[in-house]
């Protein structure tokens, strides 16, 4: 059989250095376990490659198969699970607690449209060093109006927070 191209960690064929394996069959038969040379006669003898599945078994799992074919559906099975990956980006929307009517709906605005696309939202409420707890409120006042703001288009995740000079809360889109 001709050596398979290998890029992969994968011990086949003579790459294999243990005393002796326990076989498996291509079509999943168990062929017990083999001495390694006895086993790569009968894989030679198939028309296929000896790959170690399992080397940390005792003793280690080999199986008979074409080693191309095996990489080339290793290599799909990647491709497809990183193309169905779903990236979520987190997007952050910065108020003050004094923030003006219009500002706030430009922000208001802005966060729903990350929300429509998809993204979560971090919206943050910066407080100045020294905060007192009528600042405080009002932040909180402004995070309470901004998620009833999104109601429609998102839920929220994290409940409002302090995280060192900023009010947070965290919203992601609702389930369409």
């Amino acid at each position: 059989m001709q050596r398979p191209v290998k890029k992969d960690d994968t011990p086949i064929n003579e790459d294999i250095h243990t005393k002796e394996v326990l076989l498996i069959g291509n079509d999943g038969t168990p062929f017990g376990v083999k001495p390694t040379r006895e086993a790569l006669a009968i894989a030679n003898q198939d028309g296929y490659d000896l790959v170690m599945v399992a080397p940390n078994a005792k003793p280690p799992v080999c199986k008979m198969m074409d080693y191309r074919k095996y990489r080339y559906e290793q290599q799909r099975k990647a491709r497809e699970a990183r193309k169905n990956q779903n990236i979520v980006d987190i997007k952050e929307v910065r108020l003050t607690a004094v923030i003006d009517t219009h500002d706030f709906e430009t922000k208001l605005r802005n966060g729903v449209k990350f929300l429509q696309k998809g993204d979560k939202l971090k919206v943050a409420v910066w407080l100045p060093y020294r905060a007192g707890n009528l600042l405080i409120q009002q932040g909180k006042e402004v995070l309470v109006r901004f998620r009833l703001g999104c109601e429609e288009v998102g839920t929220l995740e994290k409940d409002i927070a302090r995280e060192g000079r900023y009010l947070t809360m965290f919203m992601t889109p609702k389930k369409k």
